[in-house]
């Protein structure tokens, strides 16, 4: 949040001419800006698939009656905030309807944090799931939705890469330098496809092993995939985050047209992740538990579950990274849909955080204030 702010700093700056100098200075073949989000941003994809792969396998994800409700609900977050969005952008600009779609997880549970026991376990899981499911439906579409044309011979490449990866990983191998080095391999190889080089990452985390070797004392710990995931949670969250923040949410608000503020884009991202958020998670919540289909989280009212919804509002890093997608080579559409972003996730985690810190509290430990 501290990056994003110093970027939009920066930006409204005299320094502003220079950071954009820099961001599209070219080091090699690609530009500083294309190195953030095409190389660091794998780095961040890896991690969310190593997080995917681990609660579908051996976590809250492991089974149907877990999937359920934090599944509806999330379809229910992608799809409504969607249709806000086209509400606003019928038109050309309909091309970024999946900017408000995905939660930033590391954002909402970072404010789910902040509350402490205000907030019952039973929550803090059906976010966690929620977010979860969010990132691998935000996978999806960028794969399906803002691909560009496909190199067919880097494509086999690519593929052929990943059938040695599988293999590894059936033989058995728990090293985990041969993943990172053939990992390496499948990103110049998908950035050359045409697909997007950051789902590379999240191919490559799903090869990782989950089971550590047998025989050994703690298996887990000696598990690749948990190795590498504690390895890149710090530089991810402090590192890679922060700098795609300062990279990307640089808006130079002085130099756009006042009508930016009120574009169709603006008011499609900001209130796709304000309003339809909130209303895709908490209605297809509460539809499903009226149906059956799943059970209300415990000790969880419906102040509760709303609070929860509107932190799902907070889209940041994956809505900025989905607006370069969407509007590459636009700076206006850019501009428009962070500002969007920016407002809709400030006013969604601002408003998600005052409920949850004002609903009565009624479980184990708690006293009802």
């Amino acid at each position: 949040m501290g990056a994003a702010a110093l970027a939009l700093v920066i930006a409204n700056s005299p320094f502003g001419p220079g950071y954009e100098a820099l961001l599209h200075a070219y080091v090699g073949p690609l530009s500083v800006a294309h190195w953030i989000n095409d190389g660091l941003m794998a780095v961040f994809f890896l991690l969310v698939g190593l997080e995917i792969k681990r609660e579908v396998l051996d976590g809250q994800l492991s089974t149907w009656p877990r999937r359920a409700l934090p599944g509806i609900a999330a379809a229910g977050g992608m799809a409504v905030p969607a249709l806000v969005y086209l509400a606003f952008n019928p038109g050309p600009t309909a091309h970024g309807w999946a900017i408000p779609a995905a939660t930033d997880i590391a954002f909402a549970l970072g404010v789910i944090s902040l509350l402490g026991k205000r907030v019952p376990a039973s929550l803090r899981v059906f976010l966690t799931a929620l977010a979860i499911i969010d990132d691998l439906g935000a996978v999806v579409i960028i794969a399906l939705f803002y691909t560009a044309g496909l190199s067919l011979p880097d494509l086999m490449g690519a593929a052929a890469v990943v059938a040695v990866l599988v293999g590894m990983n059936r033989l058995g191998v728990r090293r985990l330098s041969p993943y990172l080095l053939l990992g390496l391999a499948l990103w110049v190889l998908v950035l050359r496809s045409g697909i997007h080089a950051t789902l590379a990452g999240v191919v490559l985390a799903f090869t990782i092993p989950l089971q550590g070797t047998p025989g050994r004392p703690d298996e887990e710990s000696s598990s690749p995939l948990h190795r590498l995931e504690h390895s890149l949670h710090l530089p991810v969250g402090f590192i890679v985050v922060p700098i795609f923040g300062l990279a990307n949410a640089g808006v130079p608000f002085l130099g756009l047209p006042m009508e930016a503020l009120a574009a169709p884009v603006t008011l499609g991202v900001g209130l796709g992740l304000l309003v339809g958020k909130v209303v895709g998670v908490l209605g297809f919540t509460l539809l499903a538990i009226r149906l059956g289909l799943a059970d209300m989280p415990a000790y969880a009212g419906r102040l509760q579950m709303t609070g929860t919804a509107l932190l799902c509002g907070i889209g940041f890093t994956m809505s900025l990274f989905i607006t370069l997608l969407a509007f590459p080579g636009d700076p206006l559409l850019q501009a428009e849909a962070k500002i969007g972003i920016l407002a809709g996730s400030f006013l969604s985690g601002l408003l998600g955080y005052t409920l949850l810190r004002v609903a009565p509290q009624d479980w184990p430990g708690t006293s009802s204030r």
